[in-house]
């Protein structure tokens, strides 16, 4: 079985401080705790791997016999492709916050994909939300159990498996790569009538290229991004109210800012800062 994979705590003797590559835009978006990350890096992707991932993610731990480290992380609404040492595995796009755990020793290289390359890993990505399969590929992970700890090395090994499996992104991934990118960066973009515009295709077409893609609808996306980017203001200005944030984010208002929160994470804006 997969051994579950994330964060650990900063107080925990074997953690080391997260550190991020160059070409890696909001390093710390998505994860709640920051602070309690283990030894964790990102790294971007080269050459042609650039239009499959978003990123590779590796952390590393060493904790010490029966403590226990979690963390709850908000994900971006994309896949994720995780080797470990004992095993393969494609991640579906998530709905809600997930919390990983811990213990003893390992590694993960994790690479978040773009639709471009999740929707030829997996026929039908809507049947992934909140699940995950494993994936029978014992050379790629024999290619990065060798490779590690070297990362770069690692994330090269994940990239041209990748290159070679997914084969070069068609004109429909390239929209579905450029729908992701907007959807999930773009703050001015919150209604899908603005991204259909923005991509020169209808609404219907947009829905449906998210389905199929990325196994969620746009909207989905859109609340996401808003409700990642919030957590990120309540944790980095501990001055902003949360009346503003709701603002500046096209909330209609705090209760709707709280109501979102309290659905996805569990506990509201005023918990989550109080709880820093």
């Amino acid at each position: 079985m997969l051994r579950s994979w994330r964060f650990a705590t900063p107080s925990v003797p074997g953690v080391r401080p997260a550190h991020y590559r160059d070409g890696v835009t909001d390093p710390t978006r998505g994860v709640l705790y920051p602070e309690r990350l283990p030894s964790f890096t990102r790294l971007a992707p080269e050459g042609e791997a650039s239009t499959l991932v978003e990123w590779f993610w590796i952390p590393q731990w060493d904790l010490p016999e029966a403590v226990v480290s979690r963390q709850p992380v908000l994900g971006y609404p994309a896949a994720n492709l995780v080797v470990e040492p004992d095993g393969v595995a494609l991640w579906g796009a998530t709905t809600r916050a997930s919390e990983r755990e811990l213990r003893g020793s390992g590694w993960a290289v994790g690479a978040l994909l773009k639709p471009a390359a999740f929707a030829r890993l997996h026929d039908a990505p809507s049947d992934l939300v909140d699940a995950h399969i494993p994936l029978d590929e014992p050379n790629l992970q024999h290619a990065v159990s060798a490779a590690m700890p070297d990362l770069d090395a690692a994330a090269a090994a994940v990239s041209g498996w990748l290159v070679e499996r997914v084969g070069p992104p068609t004109s429909d991934a390239r929209l579905a790569n450029a729908m992701a990118d907007l959807l999930m960066s773009d703050p001015t973009i919150l209604r899908l009538d603005d991204a259909a515009e923005r991509l020169r295709v209808s609404v219907r077409t947009l829905q449906r290229l998210a389905h199929r893609t990325v196994g969620l609808s746009p909207a989905a996306m859109i609340r996401r991004r808003r409700l990642q980017e919030a957590a990120q203001r309540v944790r980095e200005d501990p001055d902003a109210s949360l009346a503003d944030i709701a603002a500046d984010l096209g909330y209609a208002d705090q209760a709707h800012l709280a109501n979102d929160f309290r659905a996805v994470l569990g506990f509201t804006a005023t918990d989550y800062r109080a709880g820093l």
